[in-house]
């Protein structure tokens, strides 16, 4: 992986308007629910943010709707190929053009897309910083509802290994070759706050390099020299295979965004996270 998955506001500007660019919104919000309730969240798109303003030319991508298995107990789970080819179609998504993907308020949902695509054998690029640093750098804005693309027949080129299931997982976790890092806030991997998940704690064994940690103030992604020291300090190198989770198999995509920037080959991500792991007795949790 070059830098060039990692696309910046100015390059971006350069190439608006250009016909063989593919544009892509991607934001989702995770709105609270009552406590005690079934789900940890409420997965909303972000059309109606799209709607009142977005980058020039963009159409916009419903993750939880169109690009997820709904029929999961879990939001936002890798659906079937055959679905995923019919979306992206449907949106216009062309492997041969140009595709950027962006999103509001964090780069996860952007890098989410990205790491799909990459499961489906096409290269993406993330735009750095998203809508928040496009609009803090005073750059067009359009709105309204998405034009879209003209519709392509997508066909995939599946990639394997980019997803595992928890019986992968809890049979790595004493696996000394692998290391399994943990997305979430510190104050979650150790248990000390309540869990929207379920139990509090973390896969046991696993390491924390937060997301949260990989992004600075104005949205961008850190550079690559600090997220190297950080995974590094964690024990994560590049001879061991690698597995990422968080609560839902969207902010880990951080992670394994920059991971792949760094050269690291040997990534997967538990794409149930712990909105599996922590509702299920069977499965062990580890609290400090």
């Amino acid at each position: 992986m070059s830098q060039s998955a990692l696309i910046t506001t100015e390059q971006l500007a350069a190439i608006l308007g250009d016909p063989n660019l593919r544009l892509y919104d991607c934001t989702t919000y995770n709105e609270p629910v009552p406590s005690g309730s079934e789900v940890p969240y409420r997965a909303v798109p972000g059309d109606k943010t799209f709607a009142a303003g977005h980058i020039p030319g963009a159409d916009f991508l419903d993750l939880q709707g169109e690009f997820s298995d709904t029929s999961s107990q879990q939001f936002f789970m890798m659906p079937d190929v055959a679905q995923l080819e019919a979306a992206f179609g449907r949106h216009g998504l062309d492997a041969s053009k140009t595709i950027v993907l962006y999103s509001i308020g964090t780069m996860m949902w952007a890098t989410r897309f990205w790491w799909m695509l990459r499961s489906l054998g096409v290269d993406a690029q993330v735009l750095d910083g998203g809508l928040d640093k496009w609009k803090e750098e005073a750059r067009p804005v359009a709105t309204g509802a998405p034009k879209g693309y003209p519709a392509t027949t997508f066909k995939a080129a599946p990639r394997a290994g980019f997803f595992v299931d928890k019986t992968t997982v809890k049979a790595r976790i004493s696996d000394p070759s692998t290391v399994i890092v943990n997305a979430l806030g510190p104050q979650f991997h150790r248990g000390l706050e309540p869990s929207r998940y379920g139990r509090p704690g973390r896969v046991p064994g696993s390491v924390n390099v937060s997301a949260a940690t990989l992004v600075n103030a104005d949205k961008t992604l850190t550079g690559l020299a600090d997220a190297e020291a950080k995974f590094a300090a964690e024990g994560v190198t590049r001879d061991k295979s690698v597995i990422l989770y968080c609560g839902g198999g969207i902010s880990a995509t951080i992670d394994l965004f920059l991971l792949t920037q760094l050269g690291y080959d040997r990534l997967t991500l538990y794409d149930a996270s712990m909105g599996e792991w922590a509702r299920d007795p069977a499965l062990p949790i580890e609290t400090d």
